[in-house]
């Protein structure tokens, strides 16, 4: 799938693969041609990608082919163990969790999942997780405190899920619950937005002593879409709405909302899923070794004077 901004590469791109097929099958000499159009492509992907707006990188994200979760976990872990269930009501397929090593620790992955195709994407109910999914994740990160292993949640999700049964199953305290306890934990806590931070769905797993964005990924308080509809009774300005909402990973950083930025291969993420996690990988195990010479009480501390300063409020 080609978004609008990246069909003049696509376009130079075919262009190369055909010159040099020509070049397979005859005796044309095109190698000089072959280097200047090589050229000319890798200029022009730096330019693109370098000045995209607010809502391409919401596009960006949205990619059908950008890495989710279970891609990135299986990629920086050969021993990653799934576990299941939230002991109450059933195994929300919408979030994932589990046991993994990533150089020498022992870590707690937790993260939404969507899925690819339209079965899977049932299945996993578009990553928008039900109060199961959050209380699945609350329990396996009172499980990583118990062992005192770190905690990494990869969040990419539309937003909690918002339907009449997860209302009445407790959508919004199970939500609250997560915050709050998230903020006591006594492990290190690493959160990564790697696609869409939506709402409170995002946020219910995006409590920790470290907040990062992947390089094209976006976190806000409502979708573009939702902001237009509000605002205008129309999706159709939903361009302006993410440039109103000031939802990238740049914005967030200037705003000190986020701790840093995690850059991805030119073209995004899912044009070279090695490259992408290898990055991912980095930043992790280089805030583990900070977080871990921290004692508890001092993370504990600073992750609450971190959300505490965040905003503005008065009487």
């Amino acid at each position: 799938m080609l978004l609008d901004f990246e069909k003049p590469i696509s376009e130079l791109e075919s262009k190369l693969t055909d010159m040099k097929e020509l070049a397979k099958t005859s005796d044309v000499n095109v190698s000089d041609a072959v280097a200047q159009l090589e050229k000319k492509i890798l200029k022009l992907k730096k330019e693109t990608f370098s000045n995209l707006t607010r809502w391409q990188r919401v596009q960006l994200s949205r990619h059908p082919e950008r890495p989710y979760t279970l891609d990135y976990i299986y990629e920086i872990t050969n021993d990653f163990i799934e576990l299941h269930g939230d002991r109450t009501v059933r195994d929300d397929k919408a979030m994932v969790g589990g046991f993994g090593t990533i150089g020498k620790e022992t870590v707690m992955f937790i993260g939404q999942q969507k899925g690819r195709s339209t079965k899977q994407r049932q299945m996993r109910n578009f990553g928008m997780a039900n109060p199961e999914g959050y209380r699945k994740a609350l329990r396996l990160m009172k499980m990583a405190e118990k062992f005192n292993k770190p905690i990494v949640t990869l969040i990419d999700t539309p937003g909690a899920f918002p339907g009449l049964e997860a209302e009445e199953r407790g959508q919004g305290e199970a939500i609250a619950r997560n915050l709050k306890e998230m903020t006591m934990l006594k492990v290190p806590v690493i959160c990564i937005i790697i696609g869409e931070g939506a709402s409170g769905g995002a946020l219910g797993i995006a409590i920790g002593d470290r907040v990062f964005m992947m390089e094209n990924t976006w976190y806000s308080v409502i979708s573009p879409e939702s902001c237009s509809s509000i605002l205008w009774r129309s999706w159709d300005y939903k361009e302006q709405a993410a440039e109103a909402l000031k939802l990238t990973a740049e914005d967030m950083l200037k705003n000190k909302l986020i701790d840093g930025i995690i850059n991805e291969p030119l073209g995004g993420a899912h044009t070279d899923l090695n490259k992408a996690s290898s990055e991912l990988k980095k930043v992790i195990l280089k805030e583990l070794k900070e977080l871990s010479a921290k004692t508890p009480e001092e993370r504990i501390n600073e992750r609450i004077e971190k959300f505490s300063s965040m905003g503005a409020y008065g009487n």
